[in-house]
């Protein structure tokens, strides 16, 4: 009998430690969950981002340079989640390779980089006609960041 215990354990911890470890985003919770890289509260809607690892662990951070301070420290990029708010529509996350960014001194972001994020290009440069700056892409942010 205990033979059998055994071997049913043996069978489902590889299940549990699978679903135990999901990649996927976790809802932030605005006005108590703190930012893993500036340890202030997160509380802008628009402007918040997120990291989820390989393994699952989730980082969330109330800017999206906050989350660009951090990424050095992701040991396996290309296995992980970078999430952000997109502005239209605050509170979601959405894919951050797929957003496209404004740096506009007319939209004031949390850690005063002046930096925001789109779900689409449109919005984006529907943003900059109102309030200025200057549109990038995710690669071309991360070039930008990088100077």
């Amino acid at each position: 009998m205990n033979s059998l215990r055994f071997h049913m354990l043996s069978l489902l911890l590889p299940l549990f430690v699978l679903v135990g470890c999901a990649v996927e985003p976790k809802p932030i919770a605005y006005g108590s969950d703190t930012c893993h890289f500036c340890r202030m509260t997160i509380v802008d809607k628009q402007h918040g981002a997120e990291v989820v690892t390989g393994k699952g662990k989730v980082y969330k951070f109330d800017a999206v340079e906050c989350m660009f301070n951090y990424m050095p420290a992701v040991k396996d990029p290309s296995n992980a989640l970078f999430l952000v708010n997109g502005y239209v529509q605050p509170g979601e996350l959405i894919e951050a390779s797929g957003a496209t960014y404004l740096i506009s001194e007319g939209i004031p972001s949390p850690m005063g980089a002046y930096l925001t994020a789109f779900a689409s290009e449109a919005d984006a440069r529907d943003a900059r006609t109102l309030h200025g700056g200057q549109v990038y892409t995710w690669q071309e942010l991360k070039a930008h960041l990088k100077k």
